[in-house]
């Protein structure tokens, strides 16, 4: 048995999705992209007076069935990397962040090519983050037209790991395509191993602007699976209640995907969502407050009752810095999401909003991924029943540390995890310096970074990444420098393999601080 979290009931979700299915065949949404329009007409549906285009109940089943219940990204080489669907769990950092908090100087600011280079090698050998993001904005030294493409090259050639995605202008899609399919042999073997997983934004108010309609199409077309992302704001632009913002965001979900299965049927699509609250009294929107992890869960719930993958923006937190309410937030969102069987999990490394990217709150969360991904293991029996043979044990020798059972199921049963949490003694943890879990965790990164390992790629096609980009450019002559690798060096183990070890207790493996995937 998998632990498993659903707070609806299948009837109050049949009711949800009838009453989305409703909205859309008589609401509707305004389709702002004129091709989208032209596609979507030509395939029947109808449009209103107003111009609004209506979504029948026929259309929007066909679409749902014509959708993968799951899929595969593929790594730079094309070797199969996550499977996406059913209960499977991945968690990926966080995206559309505009500043970075400066772990070396504490200053939130602007990020550039340098901070993000950075990220990518920290995040390529964090074991619970499975694939990457374009995570933040690097605007500070490339232009806006180009910085979308500008940091899938930083991704590509610093990582083999698969990356989430999106183009922030109404034609950058083509652009990153190009630059995805030098690592396959051509569009068709891009459409049968993607590497990238790219953002659908809907607007909100039952509308899909220029830019994502054309997004789409041109993801779909290329074979980039996409999320269908609302921002749904609870008590703004969708009801303040739980059930009515599930049917705003269901409508909003289901409208993306059957736009994406007329443009080809079969197209992967997930039902995704970066819902928020709206603060009554002082106008923010906090995507950690709890009622929007309620919606993440009930949505979720929906997805899977439609047999649809699904992602969420969770594993985030709304506070400033790495402090208490941060990891309260991220590793409560982290565990529901992970209990909840939510596919594809956005949120790692995101401070203040999504505004705010964090490199050692990344580290933190991969921490506290492995430890919900932990706890959502499937429950077994290991040799322990009947315990006879464990209680004899104990009797005998009043523990049970040398115990058979015990040698042989430790190093899986037990997670053991990195020096950023502690698990030491006080006088130990006075001796390493008293560092609290903030501190901790910069240290981490710059061990890692210092520790990171470059990849190759090939001369030829790295100039022509260069090319595509550098053709985009208006002003700007030249790309930023992006600061070389470290040189090697003989890395010292951190957390669980940098404990004391006895090696009566572990004669032949030492644990690993890895979680589980």
């Amino acid at each position: 048995m998998r632990p498993s979290l659903n707070i609806l009931d299948d009837e109050l979700i049949g009711r949800i999705v009838d009453e989305a299915k409703r909205v859309l065949a008589e609401v509707g949404f305004e389709i702002r992209g004129p091709e989208m329009r032209r596609r979507l007409i030509e395939a029947g549906l109808p449009q209103t007076d107003a111009g609004r285009i209506l979504f029948p109940r026929d259309i929007v089943e066909r679409a749902i069935a014509d959708a993968p219940g799951s899929f595969i990204l593929y790594d730079r080489d094309g070797a199969p990397h996550a499977d996406l669907g059913g209960d499977r769990v991945h968690f990926v950092p966080g995206s559309s962040g505009l500043k970075m908090l400066d772990h070396r100087t504490g200053e939130t600011r602007l990020a550039n090519s340098t901070d993000f280079v950075e990220y990518v090698r920290l995040a390529d050998g964090l074991q619970n983050i499975a694939y990457l993001a374009t995570a933040f904005s690097t605007n500070n030294d490339i232009e806006a037209q180009v910085s979308d493409a500008w940091r899938l090259f930083m991704t590509l050639t610093n990582s083999k790991k698969p990356v989430v995605s999106g183009a922030f202008t109404e034609h950058g899609v083509p652009r990153m395509v190009e630059m995805m399919q030098l690592f396959r042999s051509d569009r068709a073997d891009l459409i049968a191993h993607p590497m990238s997983i790219f953002t659908i934004t809907a607007t909100g108010n039952f509308r899909y602007s220029e830019d994502s309609c054309q997004n789409l199409i041109d993801c779909v077309e290329a074979g980039i699976p996409v999320e269908i992302v609302p921002v749904t704001l609870m008590g703004l632009i969708a009801p303040v209640t739980l059930v009515g913002a599930t049917v705003f965001h269901t409508v909003d979900v289901l409208a993306g995907i059957t736009m994406a299965q007329v443009i080809r049927p079969g197209a992967p699509v997930l039902f995704g969502g970066a819902p928020a609250t709206f603060h009554m009294k002082i106008a923010s929107a906090p995507m950690a407050a709890i009622e929007a992890l309620q919606l993440d869960v009930a949505y979720v719930a929906v997805a899977k009752s439609l047999g649809l993958p699904t992602q969420s923006y969770m594993a985030l937190s709304d506070a400033k810095i790495l402090d208490a309410q941060a990891g309260a937030e991220t590793f409560g969102s982290a565990l529901l999401a992970a209990l909840a069987g939510v596919n594809s999990v956005s949120g790692p490394g995101m401070l203040d909003f999504l505004l705010v990217f964090s490199l050692p709150k990344l580290v933190f969360d991969d921490e506290m991924c492995a430890q919900a991904l932990r706890f959502v293991r499937e429950t077994r029996t290991v040799d322990d029943l009947p315990v006879d043979a464990l209680i004899d044990q104990l009797m005998a020798d009043q523990h049970l540390i040398m115990a058979d059972h015990t040698m042989a199921n430790w190093p899986t049963e037990l997670y053991l995890p990195s020096a950023i949490v502690d698990r030491d003694n006080r006088e130990a943890w006075l001796r390493q310096g008293g560092k609290d879990t903030y501190g901790r965790a910069c240290d981490e990164v710059d061990r890692r970074l210092a520790a990171y390992r470059p990849i190759e790629t090939d001369p030829a096609i790295e100039a022509e990444l260069r090319s595509i980009i550098v053709a985009g450019l208006v002003d700007q002559t030249t790309l930023p420098d992006i600061p070389p690798p470290p040189e090697p060096f003989d890395e010292v183990p951190s957390g669980a393999a940098a404990r004391r070890r006895n090696p009566r207790r572990h004669p032949t493996a030492e644990p690993t601080s890895g979680g589980v995937s």
